[in-house]
């Protein structure tokens, strides 16, 4: 085996990105504190090509320097929205059609490898703060809870790794992949 050279990997540039086919998925961060997890949800949502990201509450937005050190970028190519209340993202979304999942730890929350996605729906996954979640009046207004399991003595996982586990189980569900891998 040979590790492939950055050129040899066929990224799309910047504008191409922009104008590709997206899946029927957005990420809503609820109070995210730390510009390390914002810009690494940013390059998460970049690689699975997510439609957008909403920014609330103290969830910084770009441009800033830490965002971009784990974005590299991304957070020019996803597009991106700022809303002081993620309430109002909700309503806005529902409006829209989505269906609002929070990703929390709750009664009757639905454990993630025993999720099936609809492909005719669009989702909204919503990401709480790094100590105390997806606040409670959001999770109020959500259509469900989605949970990862967890089978060590930790009961959490950072945002970020979240985030990607959560959207890639989206984009394998979502994603006619044969017409992401061209």
């Amino acid at each position: 085996m040979r590790k492939l050279k950055i050129t040899e990997l066929n990224r799309l540039t910047p504008e191409a990105f922009k104008e590709s086919k997206k899946i029927p998925l957005v990420v809503v961060l609820d109070h995210v504190r730390s510009l390390h997890n914002v810009g690494s949800v940013f390059r998460t949502s970049d690689a699975f090509k997510v439609e957008a990201v909403y920014l609330c509450g103290i969830t910084a937005s770009p441009p800033h320097a830490e965002i971009h050190k784990t974005a590299l970028g991304a957070e020019d190519t996803v597009e991106w929205f700022y809303f002081k209340d993620t309430l109002e993202v909700v309503d806005k979304l529902r409006e829209e059609g989505y269906q609002i999942c929070a990703i929390e730890q709750a009664e009757g929350s639905m454990m993630l490898d025993k999720l099936v996605i609809d492909k005719n729906n669009k989702y909204a996954v919503i990401l709480g703060n790094e100590v105390k979640g997806v606040q409670q009046e959001v999770i109020d207004q959500c259509d469900c809870c989605i949970e990862i399991p967890q089978y060590g003595t930790k009961h959490s996982l950072n945002v970020s790794v979240t985030a990607g586990i959560v959207l890639w189980d989206f984009f394998k569900q979502l994603s006619d992949q044969a017409v992401f891998n061209k």
